[in-house]
């Protein structure tokens, strides 16, 4: 089956100039005037009139977590939540309306402690009132700690007597654990929790994938892949679930486990599903206070955070993925994590520019570190968006001057560094309009402009999310532009980015998403 493509506003990021497109067998066939591909049609053609509309490449999703979009499905939301009287009543409601019995895991997620009235972490003391039968964990909206009520503590092992070593931390007042777990501490007890029901996150990761489709992303990312995952996903690709393309970036603990079961999606796509390479936590989250810094938070004498890895542990991970050929993707927001993960690859030396390793978030990547971020070739994905949601904290924890450098993309630019953006879903939606109006804008929520000398343009915003997307993954010959022979992943949407206000970049909206040449969602 072909399709043409005409009658409306085309980005092709590619600088052609067309005003149709043909699509056959999956991929851009054809770019050129509409009588040129007109001229191609025949009876198993489709017309399609886009009436004015613009099409433009589908996104791609530079970092995600795929899985935990999908589990959060079947999780209690506790996002926007202001009190813990709000969390108590989303929790009891869960519960009455789902008929939990006694002795069932509770599983939330999304609270966040800085909009709280009460102005700290909900603690065990307070969950055990609340449901005082079951076991429950809370997920904070960073994804980097949360908290456990007694019979969850008692059911994952963690005692009075527990402690933790590097890189996390179990609180304790009096000697008493609280419940509120934190980085490593808080991800690897997380693992102790089991999860739903196979057919039921099955059906889950459909839905993620639709959710996906609807903010217009045909490629997406599972951003660190645990051996508890493997019969899942291979449930997804065996029976081919899989729709829109997930790559995945394994634990590198568990990447013997993974490869043999996955032997032939290693860095190649069967069913929509490759195995790009591995992925490291380096430090926390800044709004958290635990991303790890060259120089303490305000207010802190000495506190700069921490690491969540030793030196020579991330030098063998760096030497370990070019060694294997994969890449490496490196959770780095503070400075001083982006500083190890830096002085790792280049002790590694020149080979590491193959493998194009990535610098996961970069939120506090220093200016003054970019000249080395090129030389070294490290690709960083700023998660630009905590500007809007996240920006007011950082005025708070490092000072205007500091914080107006998050996401330092435009300095990126200057010094030549391709970057790109995510939303690292599900810590908030997979929403690249919001992201591309969070990067040409810098406001945040209370409409104060972050980093003037950091806004991009727009056209490099989408840059950003398509075509340095499609860099990122080794994929800048298939995907990422409007050009002949690359894959036919396009979207379609009601307004053309590169011509509305720039304030209104947001409320652009994904009408139709088509992956390899079929339409995958419709508004």
């Amino acid at each position: 089956m072909k399709k043409i493509y005409f009658n409306g506003e085309f980005i092709s990021l590619e600088n052609n100039d067309f005003d149709a497109i043909l699509v056959e067998n999956n991929k851009i066939k054809k770019v050129g005037t509409k009588e040129e591909i007109m001229s191609l049609k025949d009876d198993n053609t489709e017309v399609v009139d886009l009436n004015g509309k613009t099409m433009m490449p589908a996104f791609i999703d530079p970092h995600s977590h795929f899985f935990n979009v999908a589990n959060n499905l079947l999780s209690v939301s506790l996002e926007g939540c202001e009190s813990f009287k709000e969390i108590e009543d989303r929790l009891l409601k869960y519960k009455n309306e789902n008929k939990i019995a006694p002795g069932k895991w509770i599983v939330a997620i999304g609270y966040d402690d800085n909009i709280l009235e009460e102005k700290r972490h909900i603690r065990k003391y307070e969950l055990d009132k609340i449901l005082p039968d079951n076991p429950v964990i809370i997920h904070h909206k960073s994804g980097h700690n949360g908290v456990f009520n007694s019979k969850g503590l008692e059911l994952i092992g963690v005692t009075n007597d527990s402690e933790w070593g590097y890189g996390g931390k179990i609180e304790k007042i009096n000697n008493e654990t609280t419940g509120f777990l934190e980085e490593n501490a808080f991800i690897e007890n997380c693992k102790k929790v089991p999860l739903p029901k196979i057919d039921e996150l099955l059906d889950a990761c459909e839905k993620a994938q639709k959710k996906y489709a609807s903010y217009g992303i045909a490629t997406l990312q599972d951003g660190m892949f645990v051996d508890e995952l493997v019969p899942i996903f291979k449930r997804l690709v065996d029976e081919n679930r899989l729709y829109l393309d997930v790559v995945a970036f394994m634990d590198k603990k568990a990447e013997e486990e993974i490869t043999s079961a996955f032997s032939e999606n290693i860095k190649k796509y069967k069913n929509h599903f490759k195995l790009g390479g591995i992925k490291i936590f380096l430090d926390g989250s800044p709004q958290e206070k635990t991303a790890w810094m060259r120089t303490p938070y305000l207010g802190e004498k000495d506190y700069c955070g921490y690491g969540t890895m030793k030196d020579e542990e991330v030098f063998d991970d760096v030497k370990f993925a070019v060694e294997k050929g994969y890449q490496i993707l490196a959770h780095c927001n503070g400075d001083r994590a982006a500083e190890q993960y830096i002085d790792a690859i280049a002790k590694v030396g020149d080979n590491a520019k193959s493998i194009r390793p990535v610098l996961i978030h970069g939120q506090l990547l220093g200016v003054d570190q970019l000249k080395e971020v090129k030389k070294l070739g490290i690709i960083p994905s700023f998660f630009v968006a905590h500007v809007y949601h996240w920006g007011d904290v950082h005025i708070e924890h490092f000072g205007f001057d500091r914080a107006k450098e998050i996401s330092p993309a435009n300095s990126a630019k200057k010094d030549g560094v391709i970057f790109t953006f995510h939303q690292d879903a599900p810590v908030i939606e997979p929403d690249m309009f919001e992201t591309i109006w969070c990067a040409v804008n810098r406001k945040t929520m209370d409409g104060v402009v972050l980093g003037e000398d950091e806004k991009v343009t727009v056209l490099d915003a989408i840059k950003a999310v398509t075509i340095n997307a499609a860099y990122q993954y080794f994929e800048e010959n298939e995907k990422g532009s409007i050009k002949e022979g690359k894959f036919a992943d396009l979207i379609i949407v009601d307004k053309n980015p590169l011509k509305v206000d720039v304030d209104d970049i947001r409320n652009i909206k994904v009408l139709e998403t088509i992956k390899n040449g079929n339409t995958v969602y419709k508004a």
